[in-house]
Formats: C-alpha cells, sequence, structure tokens
C-alpha cells in the first residue's frame, strides 16, 4: 500500500540514487540549505531487488542516475564486469521496468519522458516533429534496425553521409560511439572510447583511440549493432581556443538556467574523457544576438518531455557560433559542479540542485503525473508551464 502521512505534513524530499554517489550529497546539501531537511534516499539497488517502492503522497520523488555502481550495473546489464560496452539493451528494458515499479509520490520524472531519452530513436524523433534543429539522421524513430556494419555502410551511402557518429541507442557517457570519416579515395578511421580486447570483447576506456581499418570498425560495429545503434550526420563543429567546442544547458522547470562549454581535441567532449570546461563569456561573446538562439533551442528541446522537472540538453554550435542542433536530451545531465545560473535566469547563485528544489513545487502543480506526451505526439513547445517562483528577466547578453 502506499504510504501516507498526515494531511498537513510539510512535502519531504526522496532520492532514488546510489547513495554513495556524489549526486546525493550535492542535492542534500542543497535541500537542507532551502530549509527542507535531508532527503531520504531509496538505494536503486533496493528498488530492483525488492521489485519496486511506495512513497508517501506528500514526498517529492527525484530520480538520479543509477550508474557507477557495480552491483547496480550487474542486475541492470547482466555482466560482472562495468567496464563492458556490450548489454544496454538489456540495461534498458530492465532500468525502464524498474522505474514502473516505483509508485506513489510527487513525481518529477515522468517514465514516458524517461524512455524516450534513453532511446537516441524515438528523442531524435520526438525532437525533429516538434521543429527542434537536430543533426539529420536515417535511424530517427521506429525504423527497421542496424544489424551489423554493412547497414551502416548502406545507410551512410544512401543518405550522402562521409562523417557520422554511430550511437548505442541506449548509451550514456559517450559510451560505445563512434566518431566515423571517411574519404572517396577509401580511407577512413574511428575516433572512439571503445577498446577491443583479443578476445573480441569491446570495453569502455577513459582513453580515446583511433581505429583506421575497416575491419577493425566493423568488428565494432557489428558486436554493438544487437544492443540497437543510432547513426546521425557528424556536423563540423565551432572551435574555442583550437579546440572542437559545444555546449551542455541545464533546463530547469522549462527554463534554461545553466550553461558550460565543453572543449575538446577530438570529436568527444565529455569531461570525463579529457574534455575541459571553456570560457562561457567568450563563447557567448561569439555568438553575439545569437545566444538567444542557444536559450531557445534549450527550452524547446525541454518542452518535449513536459513531464520531467530537469534536462540537460547538448547543444551542438555550428563553425561561426551562429546556428546550433541539439545532439542530446540527458535525464540525469545536472552534474555540474560549483556552476551557478545564468545572469536573467532566476537561478543566479544557485547550482543546479539548489534550482530543482526552488522549482519543484511549482513544476509539480502544473504537470500532474500521466499528463506527459506519447513518443508519437510530440507537444508542441511553448513558454515554460511552471517558471520559477523567482522572478523572471530576460537572459542576459554578452
Amino acid at each position: 500500500m502506499r504510504r501516507t502521512g498526515p494531511a498537513n505534513a510539510s512535502p519531504k524530499w526522496v532520492v532514488v540514487a546510489n547513495g554513495d554517489n556524489r549526486r546525493v550529497s550535492l542535492f542534500a546539501a542543497a535541500a537542507e540549505a532551502a530549509g527542507h531537511g535531508t532527503p531520504r534516499v531509496v538505494e536503486w539497488l533496493d528498488v530492483l531487488r525488492d521489485g519496486g517502492h511506495d512513497f508517501a503522497d506528500d514526498e517529492f520523488v527525484r530520480l538520479d542516475s543509477p550508474g557507477e555502481n557495480a552491483d547496480v550495473d550487474a542486475l541492470l546489464r547482466g555482466t560482472d564486469d562495468p567496464t563492458r560496452v556490450e548489454g544496454s539493451a538489456r540495461w534498458y528494458a530492465r532500468f525502464m521496468g524498474c522505474v514502473a515499479s516505483l509508485r506513489g509520490g510527487r513525481r518529477l520524472d515522468d517514465p514516458t519522458d524517461l524512455a524516450v531519452m534513453f532511446d537516441k530513436r524515438l528523442c531524435h524523433e520526438r525532437l525533429a516533429r516538434a521543429g527542434v534543429p537536430v543533426p539529420p539522421s536515417p535511424t530517427s524513430g521506429e525504423v527497421p534496425p542496424v544489424r551489423d556494419w554493412a547497414d551502416v555502410r548502406a545507410l551512410m551511402d544512401e543518405a550522402g553521409m562521409r562523417r557520422v557518429f554511430v550511437k548505442l541507442a541506449h548509451g550514456s557517457s559517450a559510451s560505445g560511439v563512434l566518431a566515423i570519416e571517411t574519404s572517396a579515395s577509401g580511407r577512413i578511421r574511428a575516433t572512439t572510447s571503445v577498446e577491443r580486447t583479443a578476445d573480441g570483447r569491446l570495453h569502455n576506456s577513459l582513453r580515446v583511440r583511433r581505429y583506421t581499418t575497416e575491419a577493425e570498425i566493423a568488428s565494432i560495429v557489428d558486436t554493438l549493432a544487437p544492443d540497437g545503434l543510432h547513426v546521425e550526420r557528424w556536423l563540423p563543429k565551432a572551435s574555442l581556443g583550437g579546440r572542437s567546442a559545444d555546449l551542455r544547458v541545464v533546463v530547469v522547470g522549462g527554463r534554461a538556467t545553466h550553461a558550460v562549454v565543453r572543449t575538446s581535441r577530438s570529436p568527444l567532449t565529455n569531461l570525463h574523457l579529457g574534455g575541459t570546461r571553456g570560457d562561457l563569456a567568450a563563447v557567448r561573446a561569439l555568438a553575439g544576438d545569437r545566444w538567444a538562439a542557444v536559450i531557445e533551442a534549450a527550452e524547446r528541446a525541454a518542452a518535449c518531455f513536459p513531464g520531467t522537472l530537469c534536462v540537460g540538453v547538448d547543444l551542438l554550435p555550428a563553425i561561426g557560433w551562429r546556428r546550433f542542433a541539439v545532439g542530446e536530451v540527458n535525464a540525469f545531465g545536472d552534474l555540474l559542479p560549483r556552476l551557478t545560473g545564468l545572469p536573467g535566469s532566476g537561478a543566479e547563485g544557485m547550482d543546479t540542485y539548489a534550482a530543482q528544489v526552488a522549482t519543484a513545487a511549482s513544476f509539480h502543480r502544473a504537470h500532474r503525473p500521466g499528463r506527459s506526451t506519447p513518443p508519437d505526439q510530440p507537444e508542441q513547445p511553448g513558454p515554460p508551464a511552471s517558471p520559477h517562483d523567482l522572478p523572471r528577466t530576460a537572459h542576459a547578453t554578452a
């Protein structure tokens, strides 16, 4: 049965997470600073083992990443080696089932939204149908699965794409991503964090490496294909200080509140793969009056997931910083320690977690459980339905 409390009790926070993760301690600090007390933690491991969990009617339920825990990973992916790349389809099915087993409470992460965000093919389709700028993709939506490298080659040829990103449909943190470039002369190169061992197994590595033979690349893709693949055009990105650059924009309650520049000497800008934070002020100066397009694109992407309080939107700036496309929408993309809110966002002086604490009540009033739009009927983006309680001002430009 659902847990209940006194009718006049103050709302309480519950975080479903891996309790020893720094995400939990950062969020707990934000809740405590706001006078909400210490959140109750429900372990993903317990949810998986118990077959679900019940929440009280007055509990705000916030889901956080199930990653970085070997025991949880073993249950979700069915492997005892957390560095293995394979198993993402099994992870997706089991994690979505785990989310569905959570009952009651004031939910801030809609299960339907999560199911789409964690399938890059469905996410791409939802964004594209809502008019959000995205890289062209031959695997957008519910299309026949990519079976092997031969299928990837055929899709590239049919679409006239010489440079593509091949991604695990249910991957995260650049796991299984290959940036592939080909030439008319037959040369080929794949940049990836995937390490292929002598026995053909694939492991995630913190070192970005390059494969330059089609046989090596085909072997990796053929091994990944059973988990589901998404292919999209590799758009040339703008640079900052001689390094490739993109943006992670956090949107809370429909408002773009935080942004960070990620730069790298490789096509993969993830910070754990050697990417570094860039100078946001320099980017805003380069973008000039087009900075508003960054905010608009991020907020339009987030509007496609109306039942989820917070998302991290990855934006790909075109050369010259005049156009922007959305590369990913991340359900757990708020881990940006010590980063405070954008000027005019309503979250000045707050980190990403404090912004969520400040917005949760108004967001929940506007977004009741089950309101999220199905993947094949995306909600048209519009003004945020639940702005921060803080006064709104226009986003400042450089």
